[in-house]
């Protein structure tokens, strides 16, 4: 019991890597936000649900050896995209880049959704809250890259 727990908290906190290290997230408060801008405050409740479900899915993929070359290469590459938003949107305050680099990270989150539920259907629909988030992520990028254009 205490070795999963272990585990699965190894898989989940390298999703919170961004932001812990990266915390100056005032930028986002001082900029033109569309209608359907959450505040600026919801976004840790957010993405920490968003990142335990993410877990669980990579949790029972892992624990169900139901893995390949291939899965990890997808997932690496989300992780990669999905950890480079914050500091290039709050770090480096590129709006445009911010909203390729969420594009991006939708993209792959499809990819890692579709290679998930080919090996395990449950473990895919954990990725789904992910998904439906990035594709919001994706529209308030480009809302706010051309409200502070």
């Amino acid at each position: 019991m205490i070795k999963n727990i272990i585990k699965f908290l190894i898989i989940l906190f390298p999703w919170f890597l961004s932001g812990l290290l990266i915390n100056n997230y005032d930028y986002y408060n001082t900029l033109n936000l569309p209608f359907l801008a959450l505040p600026s405050s919801l976004f840790k409740y957010f993405w920490t649900i968003i990142y335990i479900l993410i877990a669980i899915s990579i949790y029972k993929i892992v624990t169900q050896k139901k893995y390949d070359k291939n899965y990890f290469k997808i997932l690496t590459i989300n992780y990669i995209f999905n950890q480079l938003y914050t500091f290039i949107f709050f770090q480096l305050k590129n709006n445009f880049l911010g909203f390729v680099d969420v594009l991006l990270t939708f993209i792959t989150g499809l990819f890692l959704y579709l290679e998930t539920k080919e090996k395990d259907t449950s473990a895919s629909k954990w990725l789904l809250p992910y998904l439906y988030f990035l594709l919001y992520a994706c529209y308030l990028s480009i809302s706010i890259y051309f409200l502070n254009f």
